[in-house]
C-alpha cells in the first residue's frame, strides 16, 4: 500500500501519495489533472482572491499541470486568456523564446518556452505567474524571465502549492511576492515509512 500524505489547499484537504523521486527523497504527489475539476475550480479561485489586490492583467502559467489551476484563476479574476508557456517543442515555436529549467519531478533538463506570437500581450502588462507546485523554483524563475524579457512587469507570483525551501533562493526577491494555498514537506527515509523533512514555509 503505498503511502498517503494529508495536506491542506486552501479551504479543501487532499490526500496525497507519497512518492520517491530520488533514493533519499521523496514527496507527496499533487497532479492537477488526477483530482476533480470542482477541487482545481476551487483551488484557482481562493487563489485569485488572494493575488486580486496586485490588480494582475495577465495571468501566465507554466505546462502542463499548471494549466488548469492557471485557467481557473484566470476566470476567477475575470480575465479571458491565459498564457501558457510550454515545455514541448511545437511546430509553432521553433522561433520562441526559450529558458532553461530543472523540475524535481521530471528527469533531466527542460526549457520553457514562450511563442513570440502571444508575447506582445505581456508588454507593458501586470502579471502573475501561476504554478501548481513551486519546489525548486526553477521553473517559476524560467517563467519570470521570460515573462520579463517579454516586457511584463510581474507583480506576484500564485500556486496551489510550495515544497521545501529550496525556492526561496531561487527566486531571491521575487519570492516575497509569492503566494500559495498550502504548503509540502519533503520527505526522508525513516525505519519504516518516508518521514516529512519540514514544509520550509
Amino acid at each position: 500500500m503505498r503511502q498517503r500524505f494529508t495536506v491542506s489547499m486552501g479551504s479543501q484537504e487532499l490526500d496525497l501519495p507519497v512518492v520517491p523521486v530520488a533514493p533519499e527523497l521523496a514527496i507527496a504527489l499533487f497532479i492537477t489533472t488526477d483530482v476533480a475539476i470542482s477541487v482545481i475550480e476551487l483551488a484557482g479561485s481562493e487563489l485569485a482572491y488572494a493575488l486580486a489586490a496586485l490588480q494582475p492583467e495577465v495571468v501566465v502559467t507554466a505546462a502542463t499541470l499548471g494549466i488548469p489551476i492557471g485557467i481557473f484563476v484566470a476566470r476567477a479574476l475575470g480575465l479571458d486568456h491565459v498564457v501558457a508557456l510550454q515545455k514541448t517543442n511545437k511546430i509553432h515555436l521553433a522561433d520562441a523564446l526559450v529558458e532553461p529549467l530543472n523540475s524535481i519531478t521530471t528527469d533531466g533538463s527542460q526549457v520553457l518556452r514562450l511563442d513570440r506570437a502571444i508575447a506582445p500581450r505581456l508588454d507593458g502588462r501586470r502579471v502573475v505567474f501561476v504554478d501548481d507546485v513551486i519546489s525548486t523554483g526553477s521553473s517559476a524563475a524560467a517563467g519570470l524571465r521570460l515573462i520579463r524579457r517579454a516586457g511584463g512587469d510581474v507583480v506576484g507570483l500564485g500556486a496551489a502549492f510550495t515544497e521545501g525551501s529550496a525556492w526561496h533562493e531561487t527566486l531571491a526577491v521575487d519570492a516575497g511576492n509569492t503566494v500559495a494555498l498550502g504548503t509540502l514537506p519533503l520527505f526522508g527515509p525513516g525505519d519504516d515509512e518516508w518521514c516529512p523533512l519540514g514544509t520550509g514555509g
